[in-house]
Parts: structure tokens; sequence; C-alpha cells
């Protein structure tokens, strides 16, 4: 299931990466430094607030589906509980959003855009939490060509409206607002089985318990994610300003959007993977797909960090307008190593806690690094600047795993093949080595030049070391290959 999912996926995650490239390229350009400052707020606190009132139905559906459809397909209490659930939440964001907004002053111009980015941007929540409940059980019941088309129709629609709209004037909450709209677009296409189901379910009161118990503390340690993740630009624009926050987030959308694209990847299809190897063959069906999951990721992700540190300066060049560039690329190594720590944390030993269905040890786990986040970026953005919040950023992601790894080894330890991880770490260490030495003339020769150079030598080194049993397959291909060309010739 899990190679099924990552070859159903990868053409999802591919447009999300280059649309993750464009909106860098095009939004640091449209939209001026304060402008894109108020998105980089806007994204954190919408986010934020989809996290805190419907992830945990979203986790609930993903979590549950399996079990709940093995009688039946349509599931009928997870159905009737989940969407009637979803909408009372619906109702009540919906008060409670209006309520803040009618008690928020804005005096100054400055704050009334930024309260106006934020109202569009918590007017969107709700389309795109129900898209991503929908999405969600596709991914479950294993309908990947169903889940990825959601997934690209959103990202380019994202895209598109979202330029529109920044074209239009609507500013810092544009990107946002176009994801919202877009959603909105596709719900009557998407949802209608769902509805269906859902009229036809019927709600009981035992699960709705049991989905909060399961689903409110995997909430919670995602909003202390996006703490990590935001509290840093608040911090940053509360010290020094919206511009400096809007080229940290140009830095960190640029360290960390090709990282995320990979790790939601593997999320996609490792996560239920492994749900159904826990449900279907026990604990030793789950440790070796967890395992297999862990070296696959390794090989990918390990590389992906390491290029990027070393082609930053020609991509950034590229993607981010002149007004940010500069400082934007003086943060990006230290977030692509925070990157690659948090992808690692959430998307496999976090893993370990919903599976066992402990999801209140995610709230422990996600609380060291929340707190030391604020603790280091307190003490280092007034000395340090945008580099300091990018080391308290690597800092406590690092704590993070360092916490998850500890606490899952007396929940349900996954494994940890340390000789693949170094032998894997060991090759990319040879090839920033080389690629180091390398002239810098920037530009696309340059980062094609280095891209190029540092495949082949990864390459090469990890057939040498045979990393993640590569060599077997690959020379399975290679024979294959070699026979229809001679078939061919001889024909």
């Amino acid at each position: 299931m899990f190679s099924r999912g990552l070859w159903g996926y990868l053409p999802a995650n591919i447009l999300q990466g280059l649309i993750g490239f464009a909106t860098l390229m095009v939004f640091t350009r449209v939209l001026t430094p304060e402008a894109y400052g108020i998105y980089a707020l806007t994204f954190g606190v919408s986010s934020l607030a989809q996290t805190a009132f419907f992830t945990w139905i979203e986790a609930s559906m993903a979590r549950f589906y399996p079990a709940h459809a093995r009688d039946d397909t349509e599931a009928p209490v997870l159905y009737g509980t989940l969407y009637r659930l979803f909408i009372g939440v619906a109702l009540l964001f919906g008060a409670v959003c209006i309520t803040g907004l009618v008690l928020w002053p804005a005096h100054t111009p400055s704050a009334h855009a930024l309260k106006t980015a934020i109202a569009l941007g918590l007017g969107s929540v709700v389309a795109r939490s129900l898209a991503k409940l929908v999405q969600e059980q596709r991914k479950s019941e294993g309908r990947v060509a169903m889940a990825a088309m959601i997934d690209m129709s959103q990202t380019v629609g994202a895209f598109v409206i979202g330029v529109g709209c920044a074209l239009a004037g609507v500013g810092g909450a544009s990107p946002v607002l176009g994801g919202g709209l877009i959603a909105l677009f596709l719900l009557p296409f998407i949802v209608r089985e769902d509805w269906g189901r859902a009229i036809r379910g019927r709600f009981e009161r035992a699960q709705a318990v049991q989905f909060a118990y399961y689903g409110f503390p995997v909430s919670a340690s995602l909003i202390l994610t996006l703490a990590l993740y935001t509290a840093d630009r608040f911090l940053i624009a509360h010290f020094l300003n919206d511009a400096e926050a809007g080229a940290y987030h140009a830095g960190f959308s640029l360290a960390s959007r090709i990282l995320d694209v990979l790790f939601i990847w593997f999320g996609a299809a490792g996560a239920p993977a492994m749900v159904h190897a826990l449900e279907n063959g026990g604990e030793a069906a789950l440790k070796a797909t967890a395992r297999h999951q862990l070296r696959t990721i390794a090989f990918v992700l390990f590389p992906a960090v390491g290029g990027l540190v070393m082609v930053a300066p020609s991509l950034g060049g590229l993607l981010i307008g002149e007004g940010l560039r500069d400082q934007a690329l003086g943060v990006t190594p230290l977030i692509a190593l925070g990157a690659l720590f948090s992808g690692l944390n959430t998307y496999y030993f976090l893993q370990a806690f919903t599976l066992a269905r402990k999801t209140r040890l995610l709230v422990a786990a996600m609380s060291v690094p929340a707190i030391s986040n604020i603790g280091l970026n307190l003490a280092l953005i007034p000395v340090m600047g945008l580099q300091g919040a990018a080391l308290a950023s690597a800092i406590s992601f690092g704590l993070g795993l360092a916490a998850s790894w500890g606490l899952g080894l007396n929940t349900l330890r996954l494994p940890v093949p340390l000789t693949d991880l170094a032998k894997t770490a060991a090759c990319v260490l040879v090839m920033m080595a080389v690629l180091a030495v390398m002239p810098r003339w920037g530009g696309i020769a340059e980062l094609a030049a280095k891209s190029l150079t540092g495949m082949a030598i990864y390459g090469a080194l990890a057939w040498l070391l045979d990393l993640n049993d590569m060599r077997a397959p690959t020379l399975a291909i290679i024979n294959r290959l070699r026979a229809k060309v001679f078939a061919r010739a001889t024909s």
C-alpha cells in the first residue's frame, strides 16, 4: 500500500512543489514586503483556526475509517457522527470569529489591513476544512487517484485565484483567500457522496466522545506545531517589523517548501499504510512497514536538504523578489535543517502515538519544541535578528524530535535503522563537500550544474553502498531495458 500510494501521489506532490515555487516567485514580486508580511501572519492565523476547530474531525476520519468500514464501506456511524459534529463546530467557529473581529480595534492603516486580511482568511476556513475531510476519507479508503485529484485541483486553483486577487488589490490575504474560494468551488463536485452517507448515517454520542478523546490531542499537538511555524513571525514583527517578517517567511518558504512537499508525499502514502499494517497484521507488520518507510524517507530527504543548502543562493535569486532576497537567503540553511527535523518528527516519530491511540502524548511531545521555540526566539531575535529566529527554529525542532523518540520508546516503539541513516548522511556530506568547491556564477546555469552534479555524486555513492537496497531493483530495470533493446535490434 505504501509503494502504491507513493506512485499515486507523486504527480500531486510534483505539482505542489512547482506551485510552491511559483507562489514564492510571484507573490514576493506582486506584493510589497509589508503585504507579504501580512500574508505570513494571515496564513498563520487561519491555519491555527482551522487546526483548533476542525483538524480533530479530519484526524478521526483518517484513523477510524478502516475499522468502521470493515462491515460496511459507507461507515454509517462514522459518517453520521463526524458530519453532524462538523456542522456544529462550523456554527461555533463562525460565532467566535465574528465576535473576535467585532471586538478587535484597528486604529492604524496597517492594523486595519491586517484585520481585513485575517477576516478574509478566516472566512475561507470552513470550505477548506470540509474539502480536507473528504480528502482524508479518500486517502484512508485507499482511493489514491481521487485524493490526488482533489489535492491537485486545490493547489492549482488556489494559486490562480490568489494571483488574481493580488492583482485586483486584495493584498496580503490573496493567497489564503484563493485557497478558500477554490475549495468552495470544488465542494459541490467532491462532497456529494459524503453528504449522502452522512444523511443516511446516524449520530452516536459514545462514538462522538471517542472521536473527541482521540482527536482533541491531535489538534492540540498540531496547534503547538503551528506555534513553532508562526510564533516567530509575530515575534519578528514585534521586535523588528512586518517587512522583516515577510523576508523571514520568504526564506522559510524557500527552505521548507521542497521538504514539506516531499514529507507530505510520504505522509499521504505512509500514514494509511501504517494504519492498515497495524490493523491487519499487528505490530510485526507495522514495524516492517515503518522501517521501510523511514529508510525511504532518509534516502530521498537527506540529499534534498543537503542539495537545497548548496543551491539556495542561485535558486533564491530566481524565486525571491529583490526586496526580500538577501535577508531570506541568510536564514535558509538553518531553516532547512529545522524542516528536516520537523518532517521526521511529524511523519514518523509522532505516528507512534496516533497508531497506539495515545494521542495525549502528542501534546506532551510537541510541548517541548513549542515552549523552547518561544523562549529561544525571545532570547535570540533581539540579539541576532532573523538569524536568531532561524537558529531557534532548528534547535527547537531538534529537541522536539528527541522528545518524541524518547516518549515513543514506552508507547509503540517504531524502528530506527541507525546504520542505514548514517550511511545515507555520509553520502550527503560527500556530495555537499564537492558542491562547496564548485565556482559560483549564479542563475539557472549554476543551479542546473550543481543539481546534476549533486544527483550524480549521490547516486553513485548510493549505488556503491546499496542504500535502501536500491541495487537489485535498479539492475532488474536495466536488464529489462537491455533485453527490450536487444529484442528490437534482432527482430
